[in-house]
């Protein structure tokens, strides 16, 4: 059993998604009307009103199951499974959707909820992706489920200290990397876990890529190499998955366009509702959070520029320059 946590603006283009698969069923379902697929996707618009401001209201969490459990896998006990996974993860007093899919060999089915609860309150997605790890860990153990091959059978309970941590720090990676489509959205993804990145830089105050001397992660106090979490995970590789995502991201939006025969507005860049922090000082001046510099990201030619990420790259900038005099 695997949890795929994902988030989303649009209503819209999941609840189409989920439900316009061939032979697509629904298990569960509370708070929505069910008539047609334009209902459901009004019922959700309509709670997500209470709470505007969040930019990604849409919860979606894709649950998979090995082929050799699809026996034991009714209609009735996926839906208690998921309804468990439901209430271990918080997800309570919402409305949602459960979905089961038979397009493919494993067993799956697809949750969408509102993260805009009844009350008009966001449904916290703190550590959801450790949490995510633990519960169906959990769930696999008591409903007799199988365990796969590799990492997901690692026994993290015997891990102790920095490997522990490690493996903890890899799976938030890992996992946050699948979806985000920038820079700053997966940093915010990864501190909202627990977890900082760092880029260290050769000289100070460069931007250049060339001058790029590696990846720094840091989790509960303990600093790590990006290459002592993965073997090769460099910032090359992950501004290409990202880039990837984005383009993907792009590309499912004018599919949907191009299907509903509408032109939709852009969605304008908009920062997520996050608590506010206090700045942590940097610990070493040839040190920078990775949204800082420009490093192609951030050039308005790139064809997945973000105004986001530069508007932040700017703010970070002036932070920086201030300081600078001050110490002079």
């Amino acid at each position: 059993m695997i949890g795929k946590i994902m988030k989303a603006a649009s209503f819209k283009r999941c609840v189409q998604y989920v439900t316009g698969k061939e032979d697509a069923k629904i298990l569960a379902s509370d708070g929505v009307l069910l008539m047609s697929t334009q209902d459901i996707i009004d019922s959700f618009e309509f709670q997500r009103q209470l709470n505007p401001r969040i930019s990604k209201p849409v919860g979606h969490i894709a649950l998979s199951f090995l082929p050799k459990d699809k026996d034991k896998l009714t209609d009735e006990m996926m839906a208690r499974i998921a309804m468990e996974y439901m209430e271990l993860m918080g997800i309570k007093d919402t409305q949602f959707i459960l979905v089961r899919h038979f397009d493919n060999g494993n067993p799956h089915c697809h949750l969408v909820y509102n993260r805009i609860n009844n009350e008009g309150k966001t449904i916290s997605d703190q550590n959801d992706f450790r949490r995510n790890e633990q519960v169906t860990k959990l769930l696999k153990r008591k409903y007799g489920l199988t365990f796969s091959n590799g990492k997901g059978t690692t026994k993290t309970e015997r891990l102790r200290g920095n490997e522990k941590t490690r493996y903890e720090v890899y799976h938030i990676i890992m996992n946050t990397l699948a979806q985000a489509t920038s820079w700053r959205e997966f940093t915010d993804e990864l501190k909202r876990n627990g977890v900082t990145m760092d880029i260290v830089m050769k000289k100070d105050g460069s931007t250049k890529i060339a001058d790029i001397q590696g990846l720094r992660v840091t989790k509960d106090g303990k600093a790590f190499k990006a290459s002592q979490i993965r073997r090769g995970m460099t910032y090359t590789k992950m501004d290409n998955i990202l880039k990837r995502n984005a383009h993907k991201e792009q590309d499912t939006k004018a599919s949907c366009q191009q299907q509903t025969g509408q032109s939709e507005q852009p969605r304008q860049a908009q920062r997520p509702e996050q608590k506010e922090h206090h700045e942590e000082s940097q610990q070493h001046s040839s040190s920078s959070s990775i949204p800082i510099p420009s490093l192609g990201l951030f050039d308005t030619t790139n064809p997945v520029y973000d105004p986001e990420d530069e508007a932040f790259r700017r703010q970070m900038q002036r932070k920086k320059k201030k300081t600078s005099q001050l110490k002079l």
